[in-house]
């Protein structure tokens, strides 16, 4: 019933053209100003990244957001995790309490907007594996981290158990932290994340067990190789960079030489060792407007990122990695339409959309997000 009234209200905006809901958005802008910020991940399409304020990537974006003193909306053209974290950190205590109480409104444009990768841990799961793992081996001695790309929950357990957020910039400052405090770290739910940050910190492959949850008992693992362990790592993936390919990289070079490969570290590990350089979709950026005219590169990442990449440097030769069209279906969600609907609906007294994560969720996530912070 709720799917096909939201059908219906979104009809009439579907029949409008980009230019139409452009300037439906940029009214709003104008109306709202400072109170309205517009947030644009790096993967969205290039006609909702032309309306956002901020651009960047999901911690940096809810970070910029949660600082601007003016805001008090924000429209996250995003994942519904980003959204999460938005709402946490706009409405932590010292800000409530700058603001007299007032909150900051957070709009997920398209709740169907989600990511596959957070949705492959969810917090029974954990829990219950974190369970399991306590009959083995002592969950004291374990340091839980979850990459930003995880539910809210999640994030809330890793505070609650002494444990850590990270980004894929600082993923390897986390584990560091992780192994001061104990000898274990288990590190969810991207497993190319964790294994390709900790292979190269020192530690093999058979040290690092994965974890998976629709195993019959211990995620699939014998109690000795859990027993051995110093990263448990989850069974879960982006589906994006999980496309990647050794055999992408090779025909690239063959067919290009002198190419340089620069991808992202949730690729898996037999692409990530064959790259020339890795990093975050920010290191990327910076890599790429750094390097001279004429450099070539194959790039493993979101494909809209890709394309952005090649119309902001053409003095560059810039190919995405995979001859396989690969782009993030669930930000893919978000379009003009979405978002011109749910910020008039805000405007006209019916928010819809709104995203607002409980208290006690909230504070043992900004918990964990602090401890990152005082790491990065």
């Amino acid at each position: 019933m709720q799917a096909t009234s939201l059908a219906h209200e979104l009809k009439p905006y579907k029949s409008l053209s980009n230019d139409e809901l452009r300037q439906r958005i940029l009214a709003i802008k104008q109306e709202m100003g400072e109170q309205l910020l517009i947030l644009g991940h790096h993967y969205q399409q290039d006609e909702v990244i032309e309306m956002a304020d901020l651009r960047g990537d999901s911690y940096l974006l809810s970070k910029m957001a949660a600082d601007s003193e003016g805001c008090r909306v924000i429209a996250f053209c995003g994942v519904h995790f980003m959204a999460e974290t938005a709402d946490i950190l706009a409405n932590r205590p010292e800000k409530l309490t700058e603001r007299r109480g007032e909150r900051v409104s957070v709009i997920l444009p398209d709740m169907a907007a989600g990511c596959s990768m957070a949705d492959m841990a969810a917090i029974e799961q954990i829990e219950s594996a974190w369970d399991e793992l306590g009959e083995v081996i002592d969950t004291n001695d374990i340091t839980p981290v979850t990459y930003i790309n995880s539910a809210a929950s999640l994030k809330a357990f890793v505070g609650r158990h002494g444990g850590i957020v990270c980004t894929s910039s600082n993923a390897r400052a986390a584990i560091e932290w992780s192994f001061a405090k104990r000898s274990r770290v288990m590190f969810f739910p991207d497993q190319h994340l964790g294994r390709n940050t900790a292979f190269r910190m020192g530690i093999s492959n058979d040290q690092m067990p994965v974890w998976d949850p629709y195993a019959s008992e211990l995620g699939g693992n014998t109690e000795q190789s859990l027993k051995d362990s110093k990263v448990i790592l989850w069974k879960g993936h982006c589906s994006v960079h999980q496309m990647f390919r050794p055999e992408h990289v090779a025909g690239l070079r063959e067919k290009h030489p002198g190419i340089r490969v620069l991808v992202h570290p949730e690729c898996p590990q037999d692409v990530f060792e064959l790259a020339d350089e890795y990093g975050s979709t920010g290191k990327i950026i910076k890599q790429v407007e750094q390097a001279p005219a004429g450099t070539k590169w194959a790039i493993g990442t979101e494909l809209h990122l890709v394309n952005r990449l090649k119309q902001e440097h053409p003095e560059q030769e810039i190919h995405f990695l995979s001859p396989v069209i690969c782009m993030c279906a669930t930000m893919y969600r978000i379009d003009l339409a979405h978002l011109a609907w749910s910020l008039e609906n805000f405007r006209d007294g019916t928010p819809t959309n709104i995203i607002e994560v409980d208290d006690e969720t909230s504070k043992w996530s900004l918990v964990a997000l602090e401890r990152m912070l005082e790491v990065s």
